[in-house]
C-alpha cells in the first residue's frame, strides 16, 4: 500500500546484477537510477536481470534523491564530466529544467526503433528537433470516493464543486503535483489551451477558488489522505488510480473512477547525462524500456500505466483497467510550472491554498 511513496523514497544503496560481457572491458555497468524504495526493487527484481541476459549489458541501479536534489548532483558531476547515473529517469519539471541547462545527451533515434511506439507527448525533444528524453513510466491520478459514504460513483471532476459535498474533500495541496488547474480547465474552459496566459491561468484559478468551501483537507501527506479516504473521514478526492485499486482489492471501501472529462496522465521519463561514456549503452536500454512487451511488464509487476499504445500490448481487460483507461487523458502543462514557477505558487497560495 506504500507504492506511491516510491516517488519520495531516498532509499540508500544500490543492486549490482550479473557482470557484463559488453562492458566487462571497461570495468564498469550501466547505470540507472530509478526513484527508491519499491519502484527501485521492482526494476532490480523484474526488469535488470532479463534486460542483461538480452543485451549482454550489466545494470548498476541508483537509488534517486527526492525532489530536484538528484538534477543538482547530475549538474554539478557534469561540470566534472563525471556521471553519477547513465540514464535517470526523471519527473517532467526536473527534466524541463535539466533541458533548459542542456544537461541531456542528443539521442540517436535510428539506434532506438521502439520509441516509435511512444506518443508524441512521451517524446522529448531540444528546441532543435533532436530527441533527448522518452516517457519511462506514467501513472493516473483520478477522482477517488469512498463507496459507503457514495454507493454510486461520480461522473464528472464537477462533484468536486458540488454543494452537497462540502467539507468532504481532500486535494493535493500543490499546483505542480495537483494539476487542479489542468482539471479546471478540462471541466470548465473546453481544454487547457486558456492556461497558456497569465490571464487565464488566473481565471482558471477563480473557478478552482469556487471549490475551497469543501476541502476538508489540502494534503501533502499521501497516507493521511489514503486513510481518512478509508475511513469515511474524507469521503472524496484526488488520489493514485493504481493505489486506490490495490486498496479496493484489499476490501478497503474505496472507488477509482476516470471522470468523463479524463483523468490526470503524469509520467517520469528516461534521459541520459551528457556526461555519460556509455550512451550507445544507455540507448540499448531505452529502446529496450520502449517495448510493448516491457511496458506490458512493467504494468503487471510494478503497477503503471505502459506508456505505449494498448492495442500494442497483450494486457487483458483486467489488467489494462487496473492501471488505466481508454479515455483520452489529461496532460499537465509542465512548462508552466517552470516558466512561471515562482508567478504560480504565489498565485496559487493567495487564491488556492491561503
Amino acid at each position: 500500500m506504500q507504492r506511491r511513496q516510491l516517488l519520495k523514497a531516498s532509499a540508500a544503496g544500490f543492486a549490482v546484477l550479473s557482470a557484463p560481457s559488453i562492458l566487462r572491458a571497461q570495468g564498469t555497468a550501466l547505470k540507472v537510477g530509478t526513484y527508491g524504495g519499491y519502484f527501485q526493487e521492482s526494476f532490480d527484481k523484474h526488469i535488470y536481470p532479463d534486460f542483461t541476459a538480452a543485451t549482454g549489458i550489466a545494470v548498476e541501479s541508483i537509488a534517486e534523491p527526492t525532489g530536484e536534489a538528484w538534477l543538482v548532483q547530475l549538474q554539478q558531476a557534469a561540470r566534472a564530466r563525471q556521471a553519477p547515473a547513465d540514464v535517470s529517469m526523471m519527473a517532467q519539471l526536473t527534466r524541463i529544467k535539466g533541458e533548459r541547462a542542456e544537461l541531456w545527451a542528443k539521442l540517436d533515434e535510428a539506434a532506438m526503433p521502439n520509441v516509435e511506439n511512444l506518443p508524441d507527448h512521451f517524446l522529448h525533444r531540444y528546441p532543435d528537433g533532436a530527441l533527448y528524453g522518452t516517457g519511462a513510466v506514467s501513472w493516473y491520478i483520478t477522482l477517488v470516493t469512498n463507496t459507503e459514504t457514495y454507493p454510486e460513483a461520480p461522473a464528472s471532476w464537477q462533484a468536486l464543486w458540488d454543494p452537497a459535498n462540502a467539507d468532504k474533500l481532500g486535494l493535493m495541496s500543490l499546483a505542480t503535483n495537483s494539476f487542479l488547474l489542468e482539471i479546471t480547465a478540462t471541466t470548465f474552459f473546453d481544454g487547457t489551451d486558456i492556461l497558456k496566459t497569465e490571464e487565464g491561468i488566473l481565471q482558471v484559478m477563480d473557478k478552482l477558488a469556487e471549490v475551497k468551501p469543501n476541502v476538508r483537507l489540502w494534503y501533502r501527506d499521501e497516507g493521511q489522505f489514503q486513510q481518512s479516504l478509508e475511513t469515511g473521514e474524507i469521503p472524496m478526492g484526488q488520489y493514485y488510480h493504481d493505489v486506490t485499486g490495490l486498496a479496493a482489492g484489499q476490501g478497503k471501501p474505496v472507488r477509482s473512477t476516470f471522470p468523463e472529462e479524463g483523468a490526470v496522465l503524469d509520467s517520469g521519463s528516461w534521459v541520459v547525462s551528457k556526461a555519460s561514456q556509455a550512451v550507445e549503452q544507455s540507448q540499448i536500454f531505452i529502446d529496450y524500456m520502449a517495448q510493448p512487451a516491457i511496458q506490458a511488464k512493467l504494468s503487471r509487476m510494478v503497477g503503471t500505466a505502459p506508456t505505449v499504445p494498448r492495442e500494442l500490448t497483450d494486457l487483458t481487460d483486467e489488467e489494462f483497467m487496473a492501471v488505466s483507461s481508454d479515455k483520452a487523458p489529461i496532460l499537465p502543462l509542465y512548462e508552466n510550472y517552470v516558466d512561471r514557477s515562482d508567478w504560480v505558487s504565489q498565485m496559487w497560495s493567495e487564491k488556492i491554498t491561503g
